[in-house]
């Protein structure tokens, strides 16, 4: 048999596949808890909502950022009870445990965008609004499933980097790593900031591709006759297109950062420094990824909170505007940026650990002549994405309208109301 003789190792390794996958269940219990309205996390940012959008994003913010605390334990223990059991080989079989309800995540996963395409699909067929009613119940749950999906996913994503991280050492040649030692918190310093840069590069591509989209919008509402009184047809292929083309062109950075990052760091300074930046990029990623899934979620509840069970008022009330603002900056963060981190993370990891033979045997410094040629790629490329793409940007001010639309028939609204407005003419369109 594979363990004959060795049954206790055996059982050893089987504890650590369990308890990876009851760490997975926890830690999609605590997802639940912080992002379903149906506690008093997601319940709070409603109630901060009475006092407008401000503090409804500060209550979000301020949610995300605590529910780092118990993921973060139970990943720590998980880690620590599998070295002790088996160690890195443990910590790697932990992983194999989190990721063997796979299925299940994914299928849960899933279940979120099919809800709110469901209920997008209710509202442009013009269905009934008990139809709209369930819709929205369920994606409220789906918000939920894809919240808890993506703790599953990150948690997996931070065990997987630690083998990785393992193997790359070993590989490298590198013994024992002193945090103490300058080269090694400098390289930890670098990869605690790369998830920091690569969320802020995929929240103003947001930013960027929304601005424009709402700039055709208007331009549509503008120039198209009958548009506003619901007797013309929007244009929607052409916010369609703009969509997909930023999508292409704003991940050329992010792209180009995470794969050269390391091998930069790796060959300019040394396989000491690259060990510090997996290592801080892991901790960093771990926060910032699960602080947005969670805060993303809790936002997008805290709306639907408004929407289904009727709290504070209703729809239409100004609380359930501060919410809509509140949720339109979540969906960049759990959408978007938070899901970005956990690919960031493995992508540096494997990348370190397949050009780990090369660095084997070198010490600091000394390819640092070979670490030039990746940082130049950067930097053109960086110059190159700025000046075809970032150099001009729309001027979301910009009134389209003026000729075309009767200004007193759009009259000035505060700022939450603006931004309600806003996004449901995008989802209009």
């Amino acid at each position: 048999t594979l363990f004959e003789g060795r049954e206790t190792e055996g059982w050893e390794i089987f504890g650590c596949i369990v308890i990876g996958l009851l760490a997975g269940v926890l830690i999609g219990q605590v997802t639940e808890y912080f992002t379903s309205y149906s506690y008093w996390p997601t319940q709070s940012i409603t109630d901060a909502g009475v006092t407008g959008p401000a503090t409804v994003i500060i209550q979000g913010l301020g949610v995300g950022m605590i529910s780092t605390v118990f993921p973060v334990l139970i990943l720590v223990s998980t880690i620590l009870g599998c070295d002790a059991l088996a160690s890195e080989y443990g910590i790697a079989m932990a992983a194999v445990g989190m990721l063997s309800t796979l299925g299940v995540t994914l299928a849960t996963d899933a279940y979120g965008p099919i809800a709110d395409n469901a209920g997008g699909i209710a509202e442009m067929a013009e269905l009934e609004e008990r139809v709209r009613e369930t819709t929205d119940a369920l994606d409220a749950l789906g918000n939920t499933t894809a919240a808890t999906g993506k703790g599953f996913a990150i948690g997996s994503a931070v065990l997987t980097a630690l083998s990785l991280l393992a193997a790359f050492k070993s590989k490298a040649g590198i013994s024992t790593v002193d945090i103490g030692d300058p080269v090694v918190l400098s390289g930890a310093l670098i990869g605690a900031m790369l998830p920091f840069l690569f969320a802020a590069l995929t929240m103003l591509s947001v930013q960027k591709a929304a601005g424009a989209i709402i700039i055709e919008v208007r331009r549509q509402f503008a120039e198209i006759p009958g548009l506003r009184e619901g007797t013309a047809e929007a244009d929607s292929d052409k916010c369609v297109a703009i969509s997909t083309q930023s999508s292409v062109q704003e991940m050329i950075l992010p792209g180009l950062y995470a794969i050269l990052s390391p091998i930069t760091v790796g060959f300019l300074i040394g396989p000491q420094c690259l060990t510090g930046l997996l290592a801080g990029a892991i901790a960093s990623g771990m926060m910032l990824a699960i602080m947005m899934a969670n805060a993303g979620g809790a936002w997008d509840n805290a709306k639907k909170y408004i929407e289904i069970e009727g709290a504070k008022g209703g729809k239409g009330t100004d609380t359930h505007k501060a919410c809509v603002v509140g949720d339109t900056v979540g969906d960049p963060f759990k959408d978007t940026s938070g899901p970005s981190l956990n690919i960031l993370i493995k992508l540096m990891s494997i990348i370190s650990l397949t050009m780990a033979p090369l660095m084997e045997g070198f010490s600091d410094w000394e390819t640092w002549y070979w670490g030039l040629i990746p940082l130049a790629v950067m930097l053109i490329g960086t110059y190159l994405v700025y000046y075809y793409f970032w150099r001009e940007i729309a001027d979301i001010t910009a009134d389209v309208s003026s000729k075309k639309v009767d200004e007193e028939a759009v009259p000035v609204k505060d700022t939450a109301e603006n931004a309600a407005v806003e996004k449901e003419e995008v989802e209009e369109a």
